[in-house]
Parts: C-alpha cells; sequence; structure tokens
C-alpha cells in the first residue's frame, strides 16, 4: 500500500501496489478472497476496502478477526487502521472498536472491528445489515460462521452488499479451515498446491442447491440451469511477499525470516502451498543430522525429561541431554536415555542420570496439565535437591513446541553424539507427525531441551554483556578464559 505525505495544499493519497493488490480491490466479485503467503500486504488492502464508500450516508463495515487480541495487539489490525483511517477524519472509539466518519450533523458512517472466538458468537449479529464484511485470515474461521456472517451481508444504502476476506493456506483436510481449501480449489493445482496464476481473480458463479454448490464459468449459464437460486460470484487472488515490494525495501530482512521457518510453514508462508501439511520426514528428516565421534568442551548443557509412569508398557520416559556451543552456535544431542519404568524406578534414574550429567547440567521436567501433572513435576524437582531442576508448564500443542528445533536442524545446526541410541532416536524424529499415533516422547523431550536451552544461552549472553557495561572489558575476557565461550563482540 502506497500513501503520499501532504503538505498544506495537497491531499492525501491512498493507493494499491500495482499487481496483485490492485487486483483484488478493484474486484468486482460478490465475494473475494485474498491471500496465500505471508508479508503480501493481505491487511492493508483489507482495511483499505471501506474507504471507497466512507462517505456514503448509511455505509457501514464490520472487520473480523477470530480471537479479540488478534484486533488489539500491537501491530495488529486497531494499530494499523490508525495510519489509514485517523488521516481521513476518523474517530476513533477504542472502547467500542470503532471509526467514525463524520458526513453532517446528522450522519456518519463506521467501521467496526469484532471477533468471534467461540463459533456461537456468530449469533449476535442476528438481524444486523452489513454492507461490506471483511475477514481477516478466514481460515481460522469455521465453515458454520463463514456462512452465517453471508447471511448478514445486506445492504440499503445503495452499496451493493459483499464480502472481502484474507487468508493463508490451509490443507484440504484441516479440521478448521479445510472448507476454505474446497471452497477456492478450483483456483489451486490439485498436484502442486500452488495457486494458479492465469485463474487469479477470475471470477466463477455458484448457487446452492441443498448441501451443495453449484459452479458454473457463466452467470447467464447457472441462472438458466437454476432460475429460481440468485447465483453469486466469488473470485480468489493469490498473494506472495514479492507482490508487496514495499515491505521488502522497509524490511529487507522479512524474506530471511520466512525462508528461515520449518519446512512445513515456510511452504505454506513463502511458497502459498495449499497442500502441505506436517507429516513424516516433513518436521524432521534424518538426513538433517550429522553423527559426530566427540562434541566440544565446555558447552552450556540441558537435560529435558517427557514423563511416563508405566513399568514395562505403555508411554515411555525420555531424557534428552543436548548443549550448546557458544563460539559455533552448533547444538549437539550428547545423550538419550528412554524407557518404561514405574514411577519409583523413574525418579531414581532422572537423579542417576544427574550426578552422571554434573551440576552445570540444568535439569527440566515437563509439567503436564493438571494438579496431578503438577504435582508430579515438583516431586522430581524435590528428587533432584542439589541440583539446578526446573518443572516446566507445557503450551501450545507438540508440533508448535517442535518447530524451533526443527527449523534449527533443517538448517544443518544440529549434530548428535555417536551412541547406541542414535538410530532409535533419528527414526522417531523421521516419523513424526500429528497424524501419528506412535510415541513422540523423545520427539517431546528434544523440543523442550532445545528450547531451554536457547534460554539458557541468551541468559549468558546477557551476563556477558551486563559485565561489560559494569566491570569493563576484563571482566568479560576472565570470564572467556574461565568459561572457553566467546562474547558476541568477538564475533
Amino acid at each position: 500500500m502506497t500513501t503520499a505525505t501532504p503538505t498544506a495544499t495537497e491531499h492525501i493519497v491512498l493507493r494499491p501496489q500495482p499487481g496483485k493488490q490492485e487486483t483484488f480491490l478493484a474486484s468486482s466479485a460478490d465475494i473475494a478472497i485474498y491471500g496465500g503467503s505471508a508479508g503480501g500486504g493481505k491487511t492493508w488492502s483489507l482495511l483499505l476496502e471501506p474507504l471507497y464508500h466512507y462517505k456514503t450516508p448509511g455505509f457501514g463495515a464490520v472487520v473480523f478477526r477470530r480471537t479479540f487480541p488478534e484486533i488489539i495487539k500491537k501491530g495488529g489490525m486497531w494499530d494499523e487502521s490508525e495510519k489509514l483511517y485517523r488521516a481521513l477524519g476518523g474517530i476513533p472509539r477504542e472502547g467500542r472498536l470503532e471509526w467514525g466518519f463524520t458526513l453532517n450533523a446528522h450522519q456518519e458512517t463506521t467501521i467496526n472491528f469484532a471477533h468471534c472466538q467461540h463459533e456461537k458468537d456468530v449469533l449476535s449479529w442476528k438481524g444486523a445489515q452489513i454492507p461490506l464484511i471483511a475477514i481477516d485470515q478466514v481460515e481460522s474461521f469455521t465453515e458454520f460462521q463463514f456462512w452465517y456472517l453471508l447471511s448478514r451481508n445486506r445492504s440499503v444504502c445503495g452499496v451493493r452488499p459483499y464480502v472481502r476476506a484474507t487468508c493463508n493456506p490451509v490443507p484440504e483436510d484441516d479440521p478448521t479451515g479445510g472448507w476454505l481449501h474446497r471452497l477456492i480449489q478450483w483456483w489451486i493445482d490439485p498436484e502442486t498446491g500452488l495457486a494458479i496464476e492465469d485463474r487469479a481473480g477470475v471470477l466463477r458463479w455458484f448457487v446452492r442447491d441443498g448441501e451443495q454448490l453449484i459452479w458454473d464459468d457463466s452467470q447467464e449459464s447457472l441462472q438458466a440451469r437454476y432460475p429460481q437460486l440468485p447465483a453469486k460470484s466469488l473470485t480468489f487472488i493469490p498473494s506472495r511477499l514479492e507482490d508487496n515490494p514495499i515491505l521488502m525495501q522497509v524490511d529487507p530482512g522479512y524474506l530471511g525470516t520466512l525462508l528461515s521457518l520449518p519446512m512445513v510453514e515456510r511452504e505454506r508462508l513463502h511458497g502459498g502451498n495449499w497442500n502441505v501439511k506436517p507429516s513424516a520426514g516433513f518436521i524432521f528428516n534424518r538426513s538433517w543430522f550429522d553423527i559426530v565421534e566427540a562434541a566440544p568442551v565446555n558447552l552450556i548443557t540441558a537435560r529435558y525429561w517427557d514423563k511416563a509412569g508405566t513399568d514395562g508398557g505403555g508411554c515411555y520416559t525420555a531424557g534428552v541431554k543436548m548443549g550448546k556451543d557458544m563460539k559455533t552456535g552448533l547444538v549437539y544431542v550428547l545423550d538419550v536415555v528412554r524407557g518404561q519404568w514405574s514411577a519409583g524406578a523413574r525418579e531414581q534414574l532422572i537423579r542417576q542420570m544427574a550426578i552422571l550429567d554434573g551440576t552445570d547440567t540444568k535439569v527440566y521436567t515437563e509439567q503436564e496439565p493438571g494438579s496431578g501433572g503438577k504435582e508430579s513435576a515438583q516431586n522430581s524437582v524435590i528428587n533432584l535437591a542439589g541440583f539446578s531442576a526446573y518443572a516446566d508448564p507445557v503450551r501450545g500443542n507438540k508440533l508448535k513446541r517442535a518447530y524451533p528445533f526443527s527449523s534449527y536442524a533443517e538448517a544443518r545446526n544440529v549434530k548428535l553424539l555417536r551412541g547406541h541410541w542414535n538410530q532409535d532416536y533419528l527414526s522417531e524424529l523421521h516419523s513424526f507427525s500429528p497424524d501419528d499415533d506412535g510415541f513422540k516422547d523423545q520427539v517431546d523431550a528434544s523440543s523442550g531441551c532445545f528450547n531451554k536451552l536457547a534460554l539458557h544461552a541468551r541468559s549468558f549472553v546477557m551476563q556477558c554483556a551486563g559485565a561489560v557495561s559494569e566491570s569493563g572489558r576484563s571482566s568479560v575476557e576472565a570470564m572467556v578464559q574461565r568459561t572457553g565461550y566467546y562474547w558476541p563482540g568477538d564475533r
């Protein structure tokens, strides 16, 4: 999106960037969906859309996100709207998440922001008349929510009611947004999962016959077949970061950020792939890990335990030890212990391993949700009296917790110290996927250890930086001599 800074005699100019943004904002479709890769200028396009009609009496627009924090977070939609709407005379009413544009003493137009966190939240819009419905990240809405909101899309102000939405790719079997994939599948190559560029912005028409959508390339042809069912038009315009040259100029590092994502998220958010999904070999691949005969000395080390309490059956307990080399940034998986033990035998083993690892190795125990999980983790911490031991309350699902480790491993930054555990470890990582019902204990312990090790390493860097500010360079040099680590300023 481009803007021009006005002088005393100039007007503010707001216009889309040439290309996909322009195609989206010029579309005549009843429903236009803009999306694919991250960074394509989707949200700005959505915010600009209501300004076509903000001086029309009786016009109103509602911009939806799935959750309230997504609207108000720093850099979110409300912050971005400030850059557009205030300059055009909009009056913000933050308590109502609303912008008002005064037309005269008795009339104004409004642009509201709203969320539908729970599926039933859309029912609060019963009876509403919304000339423009704008939905950001529509793949996070359920199919019921989308079609119910569409029923609120009506107008008596002279502006033809219409819907605009943005999205990122989701696979067809996604439990929340898979319906969107199926809705726009005509615009997507079924083999590659990529958008078909020749179909970008092309209108198609549909009617609903019972539970089925009937499509046609021509409104006239479709209405001839179903004269009693009014047809709606829909189009899809794919976006990529390269369609937003302003962002690439302002933030040239963002491309590197997208390319550093784990494989699945990189294919979606940079490549715009609608088919890719977590599966065996995509999250972790055994070819990413080199096995080494020795690891450097003076590593920052941690061991993380994913616990189970079944003796001889059921889930496994796994304890993964990693070390980070502050000179190179490489991470070494130093040891993996895995087995099916009773609770008592497990706690005894955890303490034995802490003794072998030494007091310089921090020990973390995954704390499962609920009172039972908290009690079990705290018992392990008590059992490890004399060591740096912590309970780690887990947040998010296993896949999200694994992504940082996955990304680091794909960059060939993770090495395995040769050991009898190597092959079992690599086999579990390689086969890991959300749909796999197999064991994931070594994956969970590895993800937890890597994430904690990263925090531990950052803490060390901050200590070094603090030493410089307080005691000068000599203190850092003494620390380097004692530990063998480099201070980042030396690199």
